[in-house]
């Protein structure tokens, strides 16, 4: 009787081990497809995509595998999108800073994200500024991905009359977007795991089929400087610099603070978000060395959740067939635009949809926030949008006596934003 006890004790242990690794690969088969599209969003601010694809994966190795270490959660850290688009449209190209310049905004906002989790000021920031504009600024950067991913499939074009008009509907590149589109939308809708790699896959056959990929040996552009970044604080003087390190910090705050308490629900571990919050925070400050956008606890967790992975086995499972990935760059770098545009356009009608959020029947905070969601895709700049809606806000609650909902954080925060404006209309 001992014997069979011990038996099926051993049993009951390898069957656990292999649903954690299981439930690893399943999370990084829903996941994978970031080191492709975060490589190609960073190869738009200025390193090559080889580059961008090897930063990637370091991160969410690094971020993942702490995870699994730290807090025993079966939870990924990759690069978020949104945030990637951040960095790449209005950090770095947006304010002209370099590619470097925009890795110490990260390594600030990271340093400050990293107090929030060890003190109070995470909860004060949460509180200070109105979930409506919260939400706004998800909405927004979903309304900025839809377009970026329409540009990239080349299913809009800069118009001759008008700011974006139709692409070209006989072109072989236009045909192969809309076919993998709807293949993404029909694999997305029918929940089919690993819906997005699949996508990839298809939308690069596609492609080969309509003579349009490249094919051929691909030579890896990647130098060896951009393996470890260094971060440069040259522009650090500016006010453009700490302007961009507010939405950073906000974004990355928030993002991480709504990730976490939702898959820790589904986990039924709320007693782990301090340990995870600290985790995710210290990702994303090392993120600035590996050369990327900062990390997020990975939306695609659910997944992961759904495969009953319970344990840091997961995480690290994940995190090991991330490191692998560095072996088939060559390529993976070969996936055109065609196969990664409809991930961002279905990636932003997900963010988008949290419009519902907002009390629309007020028109103090609908107001506001729809000036954020607009005017981030309109100025292609996520720094610029907010702003608009921030400085809305108090004049708006002010106008109608509201001003009792207004904190000192929030008046402090409009006042910066309207200090830039004024700034760029004297041309400082």
């Amino acid at each position: 009787m001992p014997f069979n006890n011990g038996h099926t004790k051993l049993e009951t242990a390898n069957g656990e081990w292999l649903r954690e690794i299981l439930a690893g690969l399943i999370g990084y088969l829903t996941t994978v497809y970031i080191v492709v599209v975060n490589g190609s969003i960073l190869s738009e601010a200025g390193i090559s995509l080889e580059s961008g694809m090897m930063a990637t994966i370091l991160a969410s190795f690094a971020g993942t595998f702490i995870m699994g270490i730290f807090t025993k959660l079966p939870l990924l850290v990759v690069p978020g999108m949104g945030i990637n688009v951040l960095f790449a449209y209005s950090i770095v190209e947006g304010t002209g800073l370099s590619f470097q310049e925009g890795l110490a905004v990260v390594l600030v906002a990271a340093v400050i994200f990293l107090i929030t989790a060890f003190s109070r000021l995470g909860l004060l920031l949460k509180e200070a500024i109105p979930e409506s504009l919260k939400h706004a600024i998800t909405v927004g950067l979903g309304f900025f991905l839809i377009l970026i991913g329409l540009e990239k499939s080349g299913l809009v074009v800069s118009g001759e009359h008008t700011i974006v008009a139709l692409g070209d509907f006989t072109s072989a590149t236009v045909i192969v977007s809309l076919l993998t589109l709807f293949l993404a939308i029909f694999l997305f809708i029918k929940n089919i795991p690993a819906n997005f790699l699949i996508t990839m896959i298809g939308g690069t056959l596609l492609a080969y089929f309509f003579g349009i990929l490249e094919t051929g040996k691909r030579a890896v552009a990647m130098r060896p400087d951009e393996l470890l970044f260094v971060p440069s604080f040259s522009a650090i003087d500016e006010f453009s610099f700490w302007l961009a390190v507010f939405p950073l910090t906000m974004i990355m705050v928030f993002e991480n603070m709504g990730l976490l308490h939702g898959q820790l629900e589904m986990l039924k571990r709320n007693d782990s978000y301090d340990k995870a919050y600290q985790v995710t925070a210290f990702s994303s400050l090392l993120s600035a060395f590996f050369g990327t956008s900062p990390t997020v606890s990975a939306a695609e967790n659910a997944a992961v959740i759904a495969s009953k992975g319970k344990t840091g086995k997961v995480a690290i499972t994940a995190s090991i067939f991330f490191l692998a990935t560095i072996f088939i760059i060559p390529w993976i770098s070969m996936i055109p635009n065609t196969a990664i545009s409809p991930i961002l356009i279905i990636v932003g009608v997900l963010m988008a949809q949290n419009i519902r959020h907002i009390r629309l029947d007020d028109l103090s905070e609908a107001l506001p926030a729809f000036l954020v969601t607009v005017m981030i895709p309109f100025t292609y700049s996520i720094a610029d949008g907010m702003a608009f809606g921030f400085i809305a806000y108090p004049i708006v609650k002010l106008a109608l006596g509201k001003q009792k909902e207004l904190s000192a954080a929030l008046i402090v925060i409009s006042a910066l934003f309207m200090v830039d404006f004024v700034m760029k209309i004297a041309g400082m």
